[in-house]
């Protein structure tokens, strides 16, 4: 199963995630990095947020991968 990890350290602010999937990313005001809003697990196995973590330029979002327990 694939987790979603959001990396705000990592974020440069470009701000695919809050523009694409706003109900699920926001931007930090003062800093402009991500902000994960949270959501519905069936938004997290959208495609949407699959073509928002492919688009991250600087890997701020990305899946890791766990295997089954």
């Amino acid at each position: 199963m694939d987790e979603l990890v959001v990396d705000p350290g990592r974020c440069v602010g470009a701000g695919h995630c809050a523009w694409l999937a706003p109900d699920l990313f926001d931007q930090d005001a003062a800093a402009g990095v991500v902000v994960w809003r949270g959501g519905v697990a069936d938004l997290l196995d959208s495609d949407v947020l699959r073509e928002v973590v492919a688009l991250c330029p600087s890997g701020a979002l990305r899946w890791a991968r766990h295997p089954p327990s």
